[in-house]
């Protein structure tokens, strides 16, 4: 295994001697030593360092006098124009905050001061490099979270979708103000962060917050932050999630659920570009591009005065609305392939290939009132119950291709409740789905009870407790 190789550059001999030995004790680690900035900067362009350590203070000719010498801020400066990416620590006899401060934002990682321990060496290379690697690791979080939204990732090839994603590209660098309509589960947020990570704003942060799961009274202070004591709770100030959200997006899921006080007080911060924070009297500018949800008809609750109409109109500048997967069957089989291949990596050791085509058949034909959610969850649980290398119509549950789910007005035509005991009604109810049951399987009561989920000995009693003709 290759050493970490560590720079020392100090005009004083002991000094750099004496780091040059720590660095040689600890395991894995290999010094090289210079005596100016010129040698530094010379062994630091032609050798590949983990570490450089860098006195503040550097005689021109490394002979420790230091009268008209350079600094590291001198060192700091040529390393970045040279493309030098070595962690570079700063060491200084003077221990200054301002010092610190000025090196740290020319590109320093540490500030040590003088005299230096072996444990303190030790430490400050282990935090440089932990930090390093949280670093690389969060830079390639964030290009997979960019690749995970590209168009070209999103699952959805339907004319319908193609159409959505040339809206998308053509408005997703402008600030204008976004509404995303769609029934629950057709991914309306997963367009919404496309439409993030695809534009020029993709580097500063997607922050969302559904308007219907925070209570009312604790909503303004999440969204526009407040001060020490503006509430009895407040026992310090917080950040809002607009500020949370600077320079980037927020989304506000189920818009229509935002109760109408803070309704006015949106309508303000797009207007003015401007919050207040709970409990302050000043105001603070914002640059946040907000991307609004929601399933419900915002036109309707405007009618019914529950949205109001002026903010109404200032969301919906553009409107992008998701069709749902029953009018978009093309996607289905590529969904169902996704979600597969998904599941496969987490449900070990099923390596299952793919569906039937008798359970596709089903699947295709099926009206999806959950939408893509919706299959995503019978996917997952098909994987989970499946004995076989494809899904098969018994993986499948029942009501997609055996019960049909009455509509609203069949339920009324067929069964309307004398009473509202809950327990007279229930049995009713039972009595119904085992004719039903009954007649899909032609009176086979071995496939009627695995249609209904139940033993056959429970069926033979049901059938008998409720006097069925079978």
């Amino acid at each position: 295994m290759s050493k970490k190789r560590v720079l020392i550059i100090d005009d004083e001999y002991e000094i750099r001697s004496l780091l040059g030995n720590y660095i040689q004790r600890m395991n894995g680690y290999e010094p090289s030593l210079a005596k100016d900035l010129g040698e530094g900067i010379a062994l630091a362009k032609n050798n590949n360092f983990t570490h450089i350590l860098c006195d503040y203070y550097l005689s021109p000719k490394g002979n420790g006098n230091r009268e008209d010498g350079q600094t590291a801020i001198d060192f700091l400066q040529q390393a970045k124009a040279a493309g030098i990416n070595s962690n570079i620590i700063i060491m200084s006899g003077k221990a200054e905050v301002d010092m610190a401060v000025e090196v740290t934002k020319m590109g320093a990682v540490d500030y040590l001061a003088k005299p230096i321990t072996y444990a303190q060496l030790e430490f400050a290379l282990r935090r440089a490099e932990e930090r390093e690697k949280l670093y690389k690791e969060n830079v390639q979080l964030k290009q997979q979270v960019e690749e995970k939204y590209a168009f070209s990732n999103i699952i959805a090839r339907s004319p319908q979708m193609e159409r959505i994603f040339g809206v998308v590209e053509k408005v997703k660098d402008y600030k204008t103000t976004v509404l995303v309509t769609g029934e629950s589960g057709t991914g309306k947020e997963l367009v919404s962060r496309a439409l993030h990570f695809n534009s020029i704003r993709r580097h500063a942060p997607f922050v969302a917050v559904n308007c219907g799961g925070i209570p009312e009274n604790l909503l303004e202070s999440e969204l526009f932050g407040h001060v020490k004591g503006a509430f009895t709770d407040a026992v310090r100030s917080k950040k809002g999630l607009f500020e949370e959200a600077q320079g980037g997006t927020l989304f506000l899921d189920e818009i229509g659920e935002l109760p109408l006080s803070l309704q006015v007080k949106l309508l303000r911060v797009l207007q003015e570009h401007e919050i207040r924070p709970v409990g302050d009297t000043k105001t603070i500018k914002v640059d946040v591009r907000i991307v609004a949800a929601t399933a419900r008809d915002l036109g309707e609750l405007v009618r019914k005065g529950r949205f109001r109409e002026d903010l109404y109109y200032r969301i919906n500048v553009l409107t992008i609305v998701i069709p749902p997967l029953r009018e978009r069957k093309e996607d289905i089989r590529l969904l169902i392939d996704h979600f597969i291949k998904k599941y496969n990596k987490v449900i070990e050791p099923k390596q299952v290939k793919g569906v039937s085509p008798e359970a596709m058949q089903v699947l295709l034909n099926y009206k999806w009132p959950g939408n893509v959610r919706e299959l995503e969850n019978i996917i997952e649980r098909a994987l989970v119950l499946t004995e076989h290398e494809t899904i098969q119509l018994e993986d499948l549950p029942v009501n997609l291709h055996s019960l049909e789910i009455p509509s609203q007005s069949d339920s009324q035509d067929e069964f309307v409740p004398e009473s509202l005991s809950i327990k007279k009604n229930a049995k009713k109810m039972e009595s119904r789905l085992i004719s039903i049951a009954l007649a899909k399987t032609k009176g086979n009561k071995t496939q009627a009870a695995q249609l209904l989920e139940i033993s056959l000995p429970a069926l033979l009693y049901k059938i008998k407790e409720y006097r069925l003709d079978v």
